[in-house]
């Protein structure tokens, strides 16, 4: 596998330095500065790459060209949206940059109600504890109709929770939640979030899906002549939140969008961290079947229960059968070789570390502290030698 890093621009705490010296050069970067729905130029491009060969680093993955919200709703301005979709596609391509991962995930992407989970050796990590997130949508949001998502027994534990909450506990839950959303830029208060969950009040799976398909008939013909590779990432968590559809999530949904527009280019970001938080997805099995149009890896692995929560483990440790899961990925990259393909060693990157050690009193993006990261790194790339070892002994 080839080894990347995720670097959040000269706003990051993690230098070029601390990258380097985890033994990685090969960076997956954005241009954050760009708003949502705005073409990216040629010479932002430019600029950043340049910084990033100038520290002697490589711009190698960009995650992501955000979707505007307009493209998944198909209202507004949706179709201008998409044309500067493909022009900031053709702009990458052109400038060497040729795997782009996105997601179509509604209004919210990757979700958890606590950023900073205290473990019991004192690092902490990300969590989603599903009473809690019910009593943000019950009590706090007070979304319409959101009691028909629940069973009675959740409300009562809800209600419960939400009871118990101080007036600061009740602005840390909003504000992990709504006002300052993980892996986006958009911030809302409770009345912008809920006018923005209108939007989407009669777009179901099926109709969702329809948009991400006409989007993906859009886009992937220009990703073709440009040479860039599209993969799209699952939903986090792969589950429905406050009544918004969810539509990768499981080994149907990539079987549908992968089908909908046949294509080297329409690929997938193999997450296991995300697909691991449903117990029904068997993540070597889903790995095998989709292989080929696999681009981008992201290794981590995340610890559920039968309640609907879960929280990031160990890189080794969690509900992810890491063992099986790189061993299946070692063949497929052999595989590709045997065919010539020219991405026969896939990217991947070590995802959502713990916050550890020295970095418990530094400031990062959620999930994003360097020794955490680094310590999953080494994890992964001591499993990976042994697998390595183990097929190919001589």
């Amino acid at each position: 596998m080839i080894k990347t890093w995720r670097w959040y621009g000269e706003h990051d705490n993690v230098s070029f330095s601390d990258i380097k010296q985890t033994g990685v050069t090969n960076l997956v970067t954005s241009l954050f500065h760009v708003p949502y729905g705005e073409v990216w130029t040629k010479k932002d491009i430019l600029k950043r790459k340049e910084t990033i060969e100038k520290n002697g680093m490589t711009w190698l993955v960009t995650e992501s060209i955000p979707v505007h919200e307009d493209i998944k709703t198909q209202t507004g301005d949706y179709l201008r949206y998409i044309e500067n979709y493909k022009k900031s596609i053709e702009n990458l391509g052109s400038s060497g940059i040729k795997i782009v991962c996105y997601n179509f995930m509604p209004i919210m992407d990757w979700t958890r109600t606590d950023i900073n989970y205290k473990l019991e050796n004192g690092a902490r990590a990300l969590r989603f504890e599903m009473i809690a997130f019910i009593a943000f949508d019950l009590f706090i949001l007070k979304r319409e109709n959101a009691e028909n998502d629940y069973t009675k027994d959740q409300i009562i534990k809800a209600r419960h929770y939400f009871d118990k909450l101080k007036e600061k506990e009740v602005i840390a839950l909003t504000n992990v939640l709504i006002a300052n959303l993980p892996g986006t830029d958009e911030k809302y208060t409770i009345a912008e979030f809920r006018n923005v969950l209108n939007k989407y009040k009669h777009i179901d799976r099926n109709k969702l899906k329809e948009h991400l398909f006409y989007f993906l008939s859009e886009i992937i013909p220009v990703a073709e002549k440009s040479g860039v590779k599209m993969c799209i990432h699952p939903d986090d968590p792969p589950f429905s939140l406050l009544g918004l559809p969810r539509i990768v999530s499981t080994e149907e949904d990539v079987e549908e969008l992968l089908a909908a527009v046949e294509s080297p280019n329409n690929g997938l970001t193999f997450c296991t961290g995300s697909f691991g938080v449903r117990a029904d997805n068997d993540l070597p099995k889903m790995f095998n079947h989709f292989a080929d149009k696999v681009h981008f890896i992201h290794l981590r692995s995340t610890m559920r229960d039968e309640f609907g929560n879960f929280q990031e483990a160990t890189h080794l440790g969690g509900d992810v059968d890491m063992y099986a899961i790189i061993k299946n990925i070692l063949l497929e990259q052999a595989k590709r070789k045997q065919e010539g393909r020219e991405d026969h060693t896939i990217p991947m990157r070590p995802d959502h570390g713990h916050q550890m050690m020295d970095d418990l009193d530094k400031f990062y993006y959620p999930g994003y502290s360097n020794i955490g990261r680094m310590k999953g790194l080494a994890e992964l790339t001591g499993l990976e030698y042994g697998i390595e070892k183990s097929l190919n002994p001589n």
